[in-house]
Formats: C-alpha cells, sequence, structure tokens
C-alpha cells in the first residue's frame, strides 16, 4: 500500500518562502506522475505543479516563476520550492502520485 506524507508547511509572511517535501512509502514506479495540489477554504481542490518521469514540468499559471518543483527517484520523494509567497497562496497543500495516490495535506498560510 502506497502512503504519501508532506512536509514543510507553516506560516509566513507575503514575499517569504517555503519548502514542501513529500515523502512515499510503498512500492511506486519511478515513471509515475507526481505533484502538488492545494485547496483554499471554500474552493475547489486545484493543481500546482506536476513533474513527470523524464523531469518534464508543468505549472498552474498562477505559481510560474515563483514554484519549483522536483523529484528524487531514489528517495521517492517530490519538492515544492515556493518563493514569493502570497496571500493567495494559503490553503492546504496536498502531494499525489500516479492517478490515486494522495497525501493527508500540510497547510501554508501567507500573512499579509
Amino acid at each position: 500500500q502506497v502512503q504519501l506524507v508532506e512536509s514543510g508547511g507553516g506560516l509566513v509572511q507575503a514575499g517569504g518562502s517555503l519548502r514542501l517535501s513529500c515523502v512515499v512509502s510503498g512500492t511506486i514506479s519511478s515513471l509515475n506522475v507526481m505533484g502538488w495540489y492545494r485547496q483554499a477554504p471554500g474552493k475547489q481542490r486545484e493543481l500546482v505543479a506536476t513533474i513527470a518521469a523524464g523531469s518534464s514540468k508543468h505549472y498552474a499559471d498562477s505559481v510560474k516563476g515563483r514554484f519549483t518543483i522536483s523529484r528524487d527517484n531514489a528517495k521517492k520523494t517530490v519538492y515544492l520550492e515556493m518563493t514569493n509567497l502570497k496571500p493567495e497562496d494559503t490553503g492546504v497543500y496536498y502531494c499525489k502520485v500516479g492517478l490515486t495516490s494522495w497525501g493527508q495535506g500540510t497547510q501554508v498560510t501567507v500573512s499579509s
């Protein structure tokens, strides 16, 4: 059974930075797409960034130029480096691997 555990969330002022990590336990394929999603209060969960096995990356327009996704297949870990954070980045950030495996989420709060 695959389990995902996120860490690195917290409270930060606007303009600050955070680095999220998601460690995967269990058997996964290095070919799986890995990604980060977020859900703000009262809103639907939305895609933030994904990274494919060949390191091809995709970002939501709202985070381009500020967030960087990366992965370490040997460590079965995916990262999200977030810089120049804005209050609208506030939400619960979820890690996803493949089609159906989700983490429990980590809270990111950006104060103005």
